[in-house]
């Protein structure tokens, strides 16, 4: 029986990066507490200066700037291209990772995953779309101030950085949405 839920930005916890280098609000996971025993996380880390990434050994991460000018990274020893809001950029969670912001404070938005464990597809969308998924797991994440979304005859509010989160699904399931956002399906394997 598939269940729907709406995760609101206000009510995030927050707490300490692995590295103690600053702090995440995670939005929702599949299992697990604190940073152990998960097979996907979604979160946004508020990032101050430029520096260094916690590592997730056995994980892939695919980060998107949300807020700010952006910045570069530096994933083991190579430099990436500037990754401006709304870019995504996925890399494996074991690399060594630093940061260079390039204008000052950013916020980024995390989806870090076993892939052992979890296929997944994380696309941004803007105006009005509607789409058809298999997923055992669709998040819908709004980056508008308000955003409307369907979820078969089901509607749903999103203000900004709002999650909509639907667990187990069992069949094709059809979901819309009337303006920009982050969807990421997850299938386990």
């Amino acid at each position: 029986m598939s269940q729907i839920k709406v995760l609101r930005a206000i009510d995030y916890p927050r707490m300490p990066w692995k590295n103690g280098g600053g702090s995440t609000e995670e939005i929702t996971r599949d299992a697990g507490t604190g940073l152990d025993g998960f097979g996907w996380r979604l979160s946004i880390a508020d990032i101050g200066e430029s520096g260094g990434f916690s590592t997730f050994a056995g994980y892939e991460r695919i980060i998107t700037v949300l807020q700010g000018d952006g910045m570069t990274l530096s994933v083991d020893g190579q430099a990436t291209r500037p990754l401006l809001p709304l870019d995504p950029f996925a890399f494996s969670g074991e690399s060594q990772v630093s940061c260079t912001l390039m204008g000052g404070p950013i916020r980024d938005f995390n989806l870090i995953y076993a892939p052992q464990r979890y296929r997944v597809r994380l696309q941004w969308l803007d105006g009005e779309q509607r789409f058809f998924s298999e997923a055992g797991a669709v998040l819908v994440f709004s980056v508008a101030d308000a955003l409307e979304v369907k979820v078969g005859n089901s509607a749903s509010q999103l203000a900004r950085h709002d999650c909509l989160q639907l667990v187990g699904n069992t069949g094709l399931l059809e979901v819309s949405s009337n303006g920009p956002c982050c969807v990421i399906e997850l299938t386990a394997h």
